[in-house]
């Protein structure tokens, strides 16, 4: 792993733009069964559904994978599993979890699935 933050930590623009791209496709897809403007949970569960699979199988979202991002296994640089991605996606849909941040970038949400975002 890279010594010092910034190296191993992109920045919080690239993360948010990946987040914001997420976000996007949740709302494009809870708008094929619901209207977002309406009923909010379920672009919050479709977000969920995509941190859990796309995390859990890929280590990087769709957003991530624009923004050049991955997210993985903060011990072995592997990906995180289905269950870790899913707790990831549901402690970041809270927000304050991802706000609360240490030294590496890494935010409560990160710290409780044993995660890290790096470059891909």
């Amino acid at each position: 792993m890279p010594e010092t933050v910034t190296e191993a930590t992109p920045s919080l623009g690239r993360r948010f733009g990946a987040l914001l791209i997420d976000w996007v496709l949740c709302l494009l897809v809870a708008g094929f069964y619901a209207d977002p403007r309406v009923v909010a949970w379920p672009p919050v569960v479709i977000l969920i559904l995509v941190y859990a699979v796309f995390l859990g199988f890929f280590a990087q979202t769709p957003g991530m994978r624009v923004m050049k991002l991955r997210c993985v296994d903060v011990d072995d640089n592997g990906s995180i599993g289905v269950l870790r991605g899913a707790l990831r996606g549901f402690l970041l849909a809270l927000v304050i979890p991802a706000l609360i941040m240490d030294g590496q970038r890494r935010g409560l949400h990160d710290r409780a699935a044993r995660s890290i975002v790096v470059p891909a």
